[in-house]
Order: structure tokens, then sequence, then C-alpha cells
């Protein structure tokens, strides 16, 4: 490069207003790139020029680092309001600069967007409502058609894939909901130790953890887990696949995506989620015998013995009945959000943040639903 560097060569008419600017020498990358102020201190434009002709006879080998010097060029040219003009350049050049020039320069601009009205905002935000209940209405219908063909034996879809679901949904998530529940029966076990001490009525934890695990707490934790774990994965597996046309591939093949896709999903959760349930509803209970025999002095046997004595059955079959309208609730969400997915990876992950969000606000307000009812039915 040293025996042909790059360089600008000027030459000014009489009148001062015509300028020639003859590109010399190898334009390449090694060299590096030419800002606009780079150009500005070479070529010191003055205020009587009026036209500026780039001349590319002796220019040497060349690169997109020339194109850029040229894109510059023209920036300047057009900010100090003079003509350029663009003689015996390789032809490449010429084709890319075309290619170039043919898509518009992006505006950047810093002025705030205008706010639209007040009424206009809650059309807006009103249709948005009444699109997405649209589509879970129709959500809904396809689910419901999917499941009566299940029951007929005429739905059409993968048998491993119901398998690999529950292998994910169950003991995948083994780890998290003992720790999570067992830590959960010594928090219940604790609060109500505090309190009951000040009566002598100890023995009355037993009761207040099975009753706070069986009836509430296992089930509830057990779906808010499963709705950041696994609700969280169908929405960003079936949105990934709304980005790559998959889900357009299989109608394009006649198949149901609700079919193919959600059903499988379904019936992992409504086997496993009531399954982890009683494990976490066991791990309660076994954290507030813990607390119950090493700080209260209550033997094991006495605390089953309270527990089996005081709490009915039927308040653990109202916590695997919660289980699974959970189950409901948190594939419904991850689905949804899937299928309603935009294409780009954006919109997966707010498909995902949606889902869980959706997911654990609707197992709250199901579980609140639910014990109003049962309390106003005297259960």
């Amino acid at each position: 490069m040293q025996g042909n560097q790059r360089k600008l060569a000027l030459s000014i008419a009489a009148d001062k207003s015509q300028v020639r600017v003859s590109l010399q020498g190898d334009w390449r990358l090694e060299d590096g790139l030419l800002s606009k102020e780079q150009l500005r201190q070479q070529l010191n434009p003055k205020s009587t020029w009026r036209s500026v002709t780039v001349d590319g006879q002796q220019l040497g080998r060349w690169d997109s680092s020339l194109m850029a010097a040229l894109r510059e060029l023209k920036a300047l040219t057009d900010e100090l309001n003079i003509a350029l003009e663009l003689n015996e350049l390789p032809q490449g050049v010429t084709r890319l600069l075309n290619l170039a020039d043919s898509y518009p320069r992006r505006q950047v601009t810093t002025e705030e967007s205008p706010q639209l009205p007040f009424f206009e905002r809650i059309g807006i935000r009103t249709r948005r409502a009444f699109r997405r209940f649209d589509f879970t209405l129709d959500f809904l219908g396809h689910l419901t058609m999917a499941i009566w063909r299940l029951l007929k034996g005429q739905a059409r879809y993968r048998a491993e894939d119901v398998r690999l679901f529950m292998l994910d949904a169950g003991p995948g998530s083994f780890k998290i909901v003992a720790l999570i529940s067992l830590l959960v029966g010594v928090i219940l076990a604790f609060v109500g130790a505090v309190q009951l001490r000040q009566f002598g009525a100890e023995i009355y934890v037993a009761s207040l953890v099975g009753l706070g695990m069986g009836r509430e707490m296992g089930a509830m934790m057990t779906a808010i887990i499963m709705a950041g774990r696994t609700g969280a994965a169908y929405a960003a597996q079936i949105g990934s696949m709304q980005v790559n046309e998959e889900i357009d591939a299989l109608k394009t093949m006649g198949l149901s995506d609700v079919e193919f896709l959600v059903l499988p999903r379904v019936t992992a959760m409504l086997i496993m989620l009531p399954l982890l349930t009683v494990f976490s509803i066991a791990m309660g209970i076994l954290g507030g015998a813990l607390v119950s025999s090493l700080m209260l002095d209550i033997s094991w046997q006495l605390y089953i013995k309270q527990m089996s004595d005081t709490v009915a059955l039927y308040h653990y079959a109202i916590g695997l009945v919660k289980s699974i309208l959970f189950a409901v609730v948190i594939v419904m969400a991850g689905c949804i959000h899937g299928l309603n997915c935009g294409r780009s990876a954006t919109a997966v992950g707010k498909a995902t943040t949606l889902a869980v969000v959706h997911s654990i606000v609707a197992i709250i307000v199901v579980d609140s639903l639910v014990t109003v009812l049962l309390t106003v039915l005297g259960l």
C-alpha cells in the first residue's frame, strides 16, 4: 500500500464554483474508513462551491471502503447544498451506489409521537380485548372438538409426544416441587406454632399444616411452579414454531394445530399436575413434621394421628380438583399465547412472559372463586 496509497486530489475551476475530486491509489479496508468529518478536513469545502465532480480514472484497487467514502461524501455535499457528479467510476461502484440510493435512509426523529385522543385509545384497547376474546373462544372450540375426537379414538397426534411431555412436566419438576413444598410446610408450621404456643395448643400445628397443604397450598404452589416452568416452555415452543412457519406447514398437510400440538400437552398436564400435587402435599406435611418433632417435641406418630383425626379426606380431594383446574389454566395460557405469537424473536419472548403472568393470575383467581364457592356450600 505504501507505493499506491489512496488520496483525494482537488482541482478547482477559475470561477471557484466547479471542483473536481480525483480518486487516486488503492482504496482498501486495511487503510480504515473515512468519516464525513475527515472528508471535510481533506476537502475543506468553500462557500463558493456549487458542484463537485468525482473522477475515478486514476483509481486503483477498491473494496467497500470506497463505497463508504462515497456515501459519506454524498452526505457532506447534501449537507452543504452542493451538487455531486460521479464520472469514470468502475461499473461495480456505480451499480452499488445506485442500489444504495434506491433504499431511503431512515429518518431519525427526536420528536415524541403525538398521543392519541382518550376515547380513541379506549377504542383501540377495546378492539384488542375483543380480538383476544374471540381468539380464546375459537381456541376453546377447537380444543373441545379435539378432546371429543380423542375420546372417540379419532384424534390425530403422536402418543410419543404425550410421554415426552409427561416426563418433562413430571420427573423434571420433582426437585423444585419437593424443595418449595417442604419449605412451605416448614413456614406453615412455624407460623402456627408461634400463635398456638400461647394457648398451649401446639398439637394443632399438625391440623394447620394438613389443612393448609391439602386444601390450598399444595395445589397452588405446584401450579405456580408449573406455570413458570412448563407453561412458559409451551408458549416458547409453539411460538418458535409459529416464527419458523411450522404451524402453517401442519395446516397445509391437513393437520389441526390444536389437535397435534395442544392436545398432547393438555393430556400430559392433566395427568402429571394432580400427581405432583399429591407429592407436594406429602412434602409439605413432612416439613411440618420436622418442625413439630424438632421444636415442639411432638412425635411423628402423634403428629400423623392428630392430622388424620382432624383433617378429613375430602379436603385433599378438593386440592386435587383444584389441581385439575389449574392444569387446564396453565396449558390454555401457554398454548394460546404461543399460537397467537408474532413472527419474531421479540414476539416469542413477549408471548412467554404473558403466558406466565396470565397463568399465575388465572390460578389465583380460580382458586379464590373455588374457595368462595366451597365456603358457600359449606365444604
